[in-house]
């Protein structure tokens, strides 16, 4: 489902606010290091083309504990339950992306 999920057409949705990326961030926020990575890197990468449903899969993300989030992220699970829609794969693809590698400047 993964695969349908990263083409489904988010152009319909309205991109976020300077405001409402400014609570995502917050909402963000993690106490294990290797999620906050995944989620550094996936707002440097993706966030000027974040829109509703990407905060929607997100915030359903961010209601995980962090240990089940990062199984998530490292593929050890695959989403379950109310996780099984296509905003949480669709976001999750995009996490998975981004791969939790810090990016130096030189």
């Amino acid at each position: 489902m993964a695969d349908t999920a990263t083409t489904a057409p988010a152009a319909a949705s309205p991109l976020l606010t300077e405001r409402e990326l400014s609570k995502l961030h917050w909402r963000c926020r993690r106490g294990l290091l290797e999620n906050d990575l995944f989620i550094e890197q996936f707002f440097a990468r993706f966030e000027p083309e974040l829109n509703q449903r990407h905060a929607q899969g997100l915030a359903a993300l961010m209601d995980l504990a962090d240990n089940d989030l990062l199984d998530l992220l490292l593929r050890r699970k695959d989403p379950e339950g109310t996780l099984d829609a296509p905003e949480v794969h669709e976001v999750l693809g995009m996490l998975r992306q981004s791969g939790g590698t810090p990016v130096l400047v030189a």
